[in-house]
């Protein structure tokens, strides 16, 4: 009874976002209130997250089942008070804001609202994220007795509680904007995706495509990760979709489990930074730094590619090391017979970038628009199990919902986060002592906010992370004349890196448990092919061509030499080109692969002199052994 009901609440909550995204009911003469749909939203996401889903006994301890029941009925009903008192009493939310501070029952809805996002938080995040929120909160309240760079004039709890509350920067700020309006139109449309099989179609595509080379499986694995991540949002559930079927195949071919295992988590993360989705993090980026959406696409695409050209050579030179064999003719999905099985996949994803880029309809519209070509082109295919006809529909509407309330809770509860911060000043107070602890170096400065960033993400999910390093640590970076699309990129690469980097390596967790792997050795090899994380922001920082800015020939220039440089990373990473590399010739390709991506014209080719130097004897060694 239980599962039907909640089918039934997401699908009506779908339809209900799916309509106010998409402008709808203006069309009726009726008009939704940007705060009272993201009340109204944040109330769905609670009301399916206390009712549905089940605690986490890992996180949330052994209580009683029905002493845990009343818990959630009663959170949800404090929820249900704060967030209806925005909807209903809409006109003295309005009337907060000519004032800053709440009367008295604005302050007992404010904190029904606030108490209750806190237990949600702790609940599909664990504790690191709310006591971050409760550290921010208590900083501005109590700012008069603290030392140093967290010192101010604290505020009284009226004051705190607006801006947490209903202020431009609390819970109902940009980043629930972004949940309420845009990735739950995305989610909907992957989970739509995925439920009339493209994501078997782009595995098969994949495999097709890459399997007659050597470490087939494994380039595979790059590439339906590649596709399909940036589009679910989530590194863990994209390597437990696409590994399940990759990881058995990179191991049976002759790939150790580490490394099958490592491959696919780094692939899957990476869905983080590829456009046009990113995970929902592109919206937002555009959002926070207000920039159109385009932009942000097209100057996260460059690294993107060298991150996954980087992970994309690593597995081939690997498999030259190894020997490892292709697939047998008999294993192979034949591309001819797969694409015609599955073109129409490509109409959605089309229409898409036709309506993001060529039309710029809002990102929220064009995934309404897409969702529709997703269900028109089910219809076209031959296996009426993938139809989206209503039992099937209902079923991804609820798989697009029941993944967005995680989002939509962080969101809100970051909210609080930012609210005080912008209350207390911390973020600006914060930025000046990376500064000063830097002592102006931009390189020093870039390494602190990079370690933090890392630090900061572990135990995160992207969104969060995204949104808390945009906050604290990206201001630092602009300060410094860093431009604000490289700062903001410049977090969210080392962000991601966490997904991969023990000890709270989510996405290898998931991975290393497919393939049966030991999770410090699955984590030490995902580092090393994840190497590009930690490398390519300093790049696109120094040489803005590569976020393709500035002049065409020095766009032109700099992706050249970066591909080059990105190829010598990953030779040095393997210990592999033509031939075998000792210790003296990898760190001679390390210092080429360097001077490949950093700025200019003269050092860049001074990398890729060096490196030619190395690799030329090799390539004639090797051509010597072969005939």
């Amino acid at each position: 009874m239980g599962v039907y009901l909640l089918r039934w609440a997401a699908g009506i909550i779908a339809v209900y976002h799916l309509c106010v995204v998409s402008q709808l009911p203006t069309w009726f003469g009726v008009f939704v209130p940007d705060q009272v749909h993201k009340a109204v939203s944040l109330c769905s996401a609670l009301f399916i997250l206390f009712l549905f889903v089940p605690p986490d006994h890992h996180r949330q301890g052994t209580i009683s089942g029905r002493f845990r029941y009343s818990l959630d009925c009663c959170f949800l009903l404090s929820a249900l008070i704060g967030g209806g008192f925005v909807v209903f009493f809409h006109d003295r939310i309005l009337g907060y804001t000519l004032f800053g501070f709440l009367d008295r029952p604005g302050i007992v809805a404010s904190s029904l609202l606030v108490i209750s996002l806190l237990a949600a938080v702790r609940r599909v995040a664990g504790w690191v994220l709310p006591a971050i929120i409760l550290f921010f909160i208590c900083i501005t309240m109590f700012q008069q007795f603290l030392p140093g760079v967290l010192r101010g004039i604290g505020f009284p709890i009226e004051q705190l509680l607006f801006s947490v509350y209903v202020g431009d920067a609390g819970i109902f700020g940009r980043p629930l904007d972004v949940a309420a309006n845009i990735v739950i139109v995305y989610l909907i449309f992957g989970a739509l995706m995925h439920r009339c099989g493209a994501s078997h179609w782009f595995m098969d595509m994949s495999l097709a495509l890459t399997g007659w080379s050597r470490g087939g499986p494994a380039k595979a694995a790059v590439l339906a990760s590649a596709m399909f991540g940036s589009i679910s949002g989530s590194p863990s559930g994209n390597s437990a979709t696409t590994g399940v079927f990759t990881i058995p195949l990179m191991k049976r071919i002759g790939y150790t489990g580490a490394f099958a295992a490592a491959v696919e988590a780094v692939a899957s993360s990476g869905g983080m930074i590829l456009p046009p989705v990113m995970g929902a993090i592109a919206f937002l980026m555009a959002e926070w730094i207000n920039v159109p959406y385009v932009e942000i696409v097209f100057a996260a695409a460059i690294p993107a590619v060298l991150y996954f050209f980087i992970v994309f050579f690593s597995v081939h030179l690997q498999a030259k090391r190894d020997g490892i064999a292709t697939l047998s003719a008999n294993e192979l999905p034949n591309f001819k017979a797969v694409f015609i099985r599955g073109w129409y996949y490509l109409v959605p994803m089309l229409g898409l970038f036709y309506f993001l880029v060529v039309a710029a309809l809002p990102p929220g519209i064009a995934g309404v628009y897409a969702c529709l070509f997703v269900l028109g082109a089910s219809f076209l295919s031959k296996d009426r199990s993938n139809w989206l006809l209503p039992r099937l529909l209902l079923q991804a509407l609820e798989e697009g919902v029941t993944r967005w309330v995680m989002i939509a809770v962080i969101t809100g509860g970051v909210g609080m986060m930012i609210g005080a911060i912008e209350l207390s000043g911390v973020g600006i107070k914060f930025s000046r002592f990376i500064i000063d602890l830097a002592g102006g170096h931009l390189v020093l400065a870039m390494l602190f906010v990079g370690v933090v960033s890392l630090f900061v993400g572990m135990g995160l999910d992207a969104t969060p992370a995204y949104i808390t390093l945009a906050t604290l640590m990206a201001p630092a970076l602009i300060r410094m004349g860093v431009s604000d699309i490289a700062a903001h990129l410049f977090v969210v690469y080392w962000g991601l890196a966490s997904f991969f980097t023990p000890p709270t390596c989510i996405a290898v967790f998931v991975t290393s448990g497919i393939a049966g792997s030991k999770v410090w050795e699955t984590g030490r090899e995902a580092v090393r092919l994840g190497i590009a994380a930690f490398v390519i922001p300093f790049a696109f920082v120094f040489n803005p061509g590569l976020l393709l800015q500035g002049e065409l020939i020095d766009m032109v220039f700099a992706i050249i030499t970066a591909v080059f440089g990105a190829a010598f990373f990953a030779m040095g990473i393997r210990g592999y080109a033509f031939l075998a590399l000792n210790r003296i010739q990898r760190l001679i390709i390390f210092a080429a692969a360097c001077l490949a991506i950093a700025p200019g014209l003269l050092i860049p080719l001074a990398g890729l002199v060096l490196g030619g130097a190395i690799l030329l004897p090799q390539w004639v060694i090797g051509r010597t052994r072969t005939a």
